[in-house]
């Protein structure tokens, strides 16, 4: 590890913030300036994009640019499943709550930019059926995807990949694809275009969790069994120096 926990787990807090600064923030500059939905989802979808795909190729190789609890949580597992050292208890422990708060931060920031209540808990209700069966279906593809990356030795690719798949799941799911409880726990606190109802979080993340478990259970099943997974391998959000070998 070239980076200690602490700075690990900085670069997750200040990572997700960006992220869910740049979710939200986008969603409000997007209802201000047109009142076509649209509009304003592909506004959000394009900046989104663009920020992650930076705050990944930037702090990957720091934390791993996890970003997403979710994400942090498959780690761990892969690692113990394949004996490798990768993500002790201790990480988890320093990630998770940092992408939280990370989170929360962010949310905070886009109101604060925008001139709106730093917090006003949001009303949007996400709790329709259909759209956990969207939300389900986002997680597991990005799982599939950033733990398949790994395994084919091809993670050099992920701020783009991972960035164009969001982008691409915005407007293919029901949900706008939030693939993360970190960021829904964020977006509770802006009662603006981006924002998602206390209420919804606990279906959404169960959603997320389900998602996930299907994610590896098809990286298992379509690349065999996972590649040592960790800080340094990529996640969901991030790419960084990897334990598995990389292309020529």
């Amino acid at each position: 590890m070239g980076a200690s926990l602490r700075r690990r787990a900085l670069a997750e807090a200040v990572g997700t913030a960006a992220l869910v600064a740049v979710v939200v923030g986008s969603g409000i500059q997007a209802t201000e300036l047109s009142r076509d939905a649209g509009v304003q989802l592909l506004a959000n979808s394009l900046a989104t994009v663009l920020g992650l795909g930076v705050l990944i190729a930037l702090l990957g190789p720091v934390s791993g640019a996890h970003f997403n609890p979710v994400v942090t949580l498959a780690a761990w597992f892969t690692g113990r499943r394949t004996d490798d050292e990768g993500l002790s208890g201790r990480d988890v422990a320093a990630y998770v709550p940092a992408q939280i708060a990370g989170a929360i931060a962010g949310a905070v920031l886009a109101d604060a930019m925008f001139g709106k209540p730093l917090v006003r808990w949001s009303t949007h209700d996400r709790s329709a059926g259909h759209l956990l069966l969207g939300e389900t279906v986002a997680t597991t593809g990005l799982v599939l995807l950033v733990f398949g990356l790994a395994q084919t030795a091809r993670a050099r690719f992920a701020p783009v990949l991972v960035a164009s798949y969001i982008g691409a799941a915005y407007w293919f799911t029901s949900s706008t694809s939030f693939a993360n409880p970190a960021v829904t726990i964020g977006r509770t606190f802006t009662d603006t275009f981006a924002g998602i109802a206390p209420g919804s979080v606990a279906p959404f993340t169960a959603a997320q969790a389900g998602g996930a478990v299907l994610g590896l259970a098809l990286v298992a099943a379509v690349f065999g069994r996972p590649a040592p997974a960790g800080p340094h391998t990529p996640t969901v959000q991030g790419e960084s120096e990897l334990t598995t070998p990389t292309l020529p």
